[in-house]
């Protein structure tokens, strides 16, 4: 009887292994689950050039065998012929995708090292030709001391090749007694440095256009120069959002007050009129104005991920994410919310680390979403001056800048602080593939910036008209006698009174209160309650045509409106984002949690904002 009797697929995730796998085994395949565990096992049956059967296993992709995963861990045990019931793999099938071979041969060499019969499919070796790389197969079997294989699995390119070198191995397995030496018995570091020497080694020719990416990536991937190029990218992202839509913003801001004004000189003063003006207008319009920004935002956002920088920026950003007890798979996730904490949230389902999936979506929330950019713009543009602190350099993006970056130092404090105490646990590690650089295509990013731009105005459209036509109704009735403020004899004044017992103290006045309430359905709502509240408490039709921003800027202090800000970068997010984080974890004692400490965090930092600028005399 024939000593082989499995053979196993081995290789990091991508690299090819299912489609090697399903064109060796056809329909020759059998799907169950590992004993005790949920992940699948994939097993087919191939047949050798000497006609002898085997059987051949597709193991779960991995990226070290310092096992940061549950799939990992499988692999492992299977490999070290730990797995009860399954026989030892007499021949490894290393699957290296060539497109991406130094990143590969970091595990290769740890593989190789274990001792058993190792044979490399050199997979994918097409797309890397496309790519403008060629391989010399020759040159990395003498580099790995194992035998190397070119292949193109969906095109059955080399499966014979591959099928004869498993063949051959096992002869030599028969007569060194299964075990074979190699030396790569290297530390992390030392791999990666061979992995490098042995990709550059490999190499018999590149194109120019190959060289460039390679030089983008050593220096945007640097560890001390990379951050400071994000960091400034970001830096220049928020300075555009304010310089280039100011005149974009003023022109909708300058045509909803013409329909303003024309509502006004059509109908005769009354409810209807109160109610196109005051209302829809002056609340969903406030919120419209702010379009330009966001599309001016996401038009950088699809721009990193058209040019294949986001990625990049994912893996500068790991150092961070692992200097607070978190993985690098928990930034994806995180760089969602910054879009809406809902996607986000869901992301995470591909955290495999449970406590690490849970801190995630602890603290999306403190991600700040395009939802938060309105109240910011409106509180800044009405507070902060638009001057320049240096030549390109205006006050009003630092702000912003300054903003967003306190979210994320937010959300880096509180995940430090659950990870040493409710979600407890060590990081994993993180490793990612870098998509290839290419140039953006303008009508992809158009059609991105289109389908964001649509979003934000139904949400002007629906949650955020519904929202101020209640606040309307709750502002305009009971009605008030003659000489009484129609805010102070309202449902909703009477509401934002009691609720102003609890924030005055933080620097928010009455109609901070009030708008607080309708912001939990949508962020953006607050910018709309407080249009829609201070054009119902308006004198005069003067003062009702105002912006909200000239309104602002005349009745709140800088104390105050630095506190709004303040409250906004740790406040929950919108109820829908609750839900989901009820969803994804199955039931309420997270959600719970994360609004205690999410309005805990918003009110002690507004209210140390306030006092602070008030002892500042600001």
């Amino acid at each position: 009887m024939s000593r082989i009797r499995t053979a196993a697929l081995v290789g990091n995730p991508n690299a090819g292994k299912s489609a090697l796998f399903n064109a060796l085994t056809g329909a020759r395949q059998k799907i169950a689950n590992y004993p005790g565990v949920t992940v699948e096992r994939k097993a087919g049956r191939i047949t050798l050039p000497s006609g002898e059967p085997a059987e051949l296993i597709d193991l779960p992709g991995s990226y070290s065998f310092d096992t940061t995963s549950p799939d990992e861990e499988v692999t492992r045990r299977v490999v070290q012929g730990e797995f009860p019931g399954e026989a030892r793999p007499e021949v490894l099938i290393l699957v290296l995708d060539a497109a991406n071979l130094e990143q590969h041969l970091v595990f290769a060499q740890e593989v190789i090292a274990i001792g058993r019969p190792v044979v490399v499919a050199l997979n994918m070796v097409d797309l890397a030709e496309r790519d403008g790389l060629i391989l010399d197969a020759a040159a990395l079997e003498q580099a790995l001391g194992v035998p190397v294989v070119p292949t193109v699995a969906v095109r059955r390119r080399g499966l014979d090749e591959l099928l004869a070198a498993v063949g051959e191995a096992k002869m030599r397995t028969d007569i060194d007694g299964g075990e074979a030496h190699h030396g790569f018995n290297l530390s992390l570091p030392e791999r990666r440095l061979a992995a490098k020497n042995m990709a550059r080694g490999a190499i018999l020719s590149e194109t120019s256009e190959r060289r460039l990416h390679a030089g983008l990536d050593r220096v945007l991937l640097n560890p001390w120069l990379g951050p400071v190029i994000l960091f400034g990218f970001l830096f220049v992202m928020f300075q555009a959002v304010f310089a280039w839509a100011t005149p974009f913003a003023d022109a909708l801001d300058a045509g909803i007050g013409a329909l303003s004004d024309g509502v006004t000189a059509v109908l005769p003063a009354g409810l209807p009129r109160d109610f196109l003006t005051q209302g829809v207008l002056a609340g969903v319009g406030s919120v419209i104005v702010f379009l330009p920004q966001i599309v001016i935002l996401f038009a950088f956002i699809l721009m990193m991920e058209a040019t294949g920088y986001m990625a990049r920026a994912a893996f500068l950003m790991d150092r961070m994410m692992q200097g607070v007890g978190l993985s690098g798979r928990s930034f994806i996730p995180l760089l969602s919310s910054f879009a809406c904490a809902i996607p986000g949230i869901m992301a995470t389902r591909s955290i495999a680390d449970p406590k690490d999936r849970l801190t995630t979506i602890l603290i999306a929330p403190l991600m700040t979403c395009s939802a938060r950019l309105p109240v910011y713009a409106v509180i800044i543009a009405a507070f902060i001056p638009a001057t320049s602190v240096e030549p390109g350099i205006g006050l009003q993006g630092l702000v912003l800048f300054a903003l967003y970056v306190a979210g994320i130092v937010g959300a880096m404090v509180v995940a430090l602080v659950l990870r040493r105490s409710v979600t407890a646990g060590g990081a994993s590690g993180f490793i990612m593939e870098m998509p290839r650089y290419q140039m953006p295509r303008l009508r992809d990013i158009g059609i991105g910036l289109w389908q964001r731009a649509w979003v934000f105005l139904r949400r002007a459209g629906t949650i955020i008209f519904a929202a101020t036509v209640v606040l309307w109704l709750l502002l305009s009735f009971p009605r008030a006698e003659p000489g009484e403020s129609q805010v102070d004899a309202s449902i909703a004044g009477t509401i934002a009174d009691g609720l102003n017992v609890v924030l005055e103290p933080i620097g928010f006045n009455r109609e901070i209160s009030l708008a607080l309430i309708p912001a939990m359905a949508a962020r953006e709502v607050a910018v709309a309650s407080l249009a829609t509240t201070y054009a119902i408490d308006a004198d005069n039709e003067e003062e009702e045509a105002e912006g909200l921003t000239e309104t602002l800027s005349g009745r709140w202090s800088l104390p105050t409106a630095l506190a709004f800000l303040a409250w906004f970068v740790f406040a929950p997010q919108c109820l829908s984002t609750i839900a989901v984080a009820r969803r994804e974890t199955n039931g309420w004692k997270w959600p719970i949690f994360m609004l205690v400490y999410l309005f805990a965090l918003a009110y002690v930092f507004a209210g140390i904002t306030y006092w602070s600028a008030v002892a500042l005399g600001l």
